[in-house]
């Protein structure tokens, strides 16, 4: 098993060898990378590349991620004179990548656009049916200036069925494979804007959504305003309160097998957005949200500000190994479901998304 780690500068890869991760590669150093997508089945590994000036670029392995091509990145169309679109036609970042139906690839953009490609990335395809939606006029910018799809979740049982977290647009499904798409927000509240306007579907900022892949009725999502799940597949969600430090954060991640077992990174509100008593802790539910336990055994807890982003808490398939990346550099993994820590290294550049893989 190998685990990937996008930073701010560079991709490293870390191999778990006598119950330790170590280092075993080192590429694409000073450029940041914000998202990966790996492709077992076919022994690929796309790996974006956020290099300023130069705009987003996308690279792609055929073997492994021992050498790579450059492959073509999203192109948004020229928007027209008389649009009144206020958001900008053009790519600001690769923020998702997952894999669909058959060849099928989709990806996440700010500014709230999603493109598919059919062969490898060699091209893309704006899904203009979610682009042009009346109420994507209605999405905004988050942490962002624009708003922009973080989650995809392609549906276990039928990979025509994907729902996509927006920030802030809400959450989105296509039944037909990206032909039509509907909110599913119902239960959702926003307290960033009127309260008329509070639990409008596409005013909601869910900052991550996940799917039980053997459970896939069951969905948790972690919203600007606190933690929600739902186990009637997205129809209705709702609301777990009360849960100590704090039910703001970024990241999480849901058992594979049992929808009622997660885990959130809690932190501060919007405007802090450090842990709460700089003291790190990760929180579980095993119960669907009736109650959580504080993780913090091999955590620090004097004088840390990690912020744990989207993207960088993980677990694998099995369900009992989590990693865990911050924007501190500190990566830590546990293979007791969270019970207890390990610090895998202290030194990396700030950590923008992890991902496990298991080569063929």
């Amino acid at each position: 098993m190998k685990l990937l780690a996008g930073t701010r500068k560079g991709l490293f890869t870390f191999e778990f060898d006598d119950k330790k991760w170590r280092m075993s590669d080192r590429q694409f150093l000073g450029d940041p990378v914000p998202m990966l997508l790996p492709v077992p089945e076919n022994n690929q590994l796309f790996t974006v590349l956020g290099t300023g000036h130069f705009g987003t670029k996308l690279h792609r392995s055929d073997d492994s991620g021992q050498s790579y091509s450059e492959v073509a990145t999203p192109v948004y169309p020229e928007k027209p004179a008389d649009s009144g679109d206020l958001v900008p036609w053009s790519l600001e970042l690769i923020w998702s990548l997952e894999k669909g139906l058959g060849d099928t690839l989709w990806c996440g953009t700010i500014p709230g656009g999603v493109f598919t490609s059919t062969d490898a990335g060699e091209s893309w395809q704006l899904n203009e049916n979610l682009w042009n939606l009346d109420a994507r006029r209605k999405w905004m910018g988050g942490g962002y200036d624009w708003p922009g799809v973080h989650s995809i979740c392609v549906d276990p049982r039928d990979a025509s069925v994907v729902t996509l977290g927006i920030s802030i647009g809400g959450v989105y499904r296509t039944t037909d494979n990206g032909n039509s798409w509907k909110p599913r927000g119902e239960g959702l509240r926003a307290d960033y804007v009127p309260p008329d306007i509070a639990g409008e579907p596409d005013q909601q900022d869910p900052h991550r959504i996940a799917q039980c892949a053997a459970d896939p009725d069951y969905w948790w999502m972690q919203h600007h305003n606190g933690i929600w799940r739902s186990s009637d597949d997205c129809a209705t969600w709702q609301e777990i309160m009360e849960v100590q430090p704090s039910t703001f954060g970024f990241a999480l991640a849901v058992h594979p097998t049992d929808g009622n077992t997660a885990w959130f990174v809690p932190s501060l509100g919007s405007e802090s957005r450090y842990p709460v008593g700089a003291k790190m802790v990760v929180n579980r539910t095993v119960d669907g949200g009736g109650s959580f336990m504080q993780l913090k055994n091999g955590l620090p807890q004097e004088d840390a500000y990690d912020l744990v982003y989207r993207h960088c808490l993980e677990i694998c398939p099995s369900g009992d190994m989590l990693v865990m990346g911050s924007t501190s550099g500190n990566l830590w993994f546990s293979n007791d479901a969270g019970d207890h820590w390990e610090i895998v290294s202290r030194h990396l550049p700030p950590i923008l998304c992890l991902r496990y893989v298991e080569f063929m």
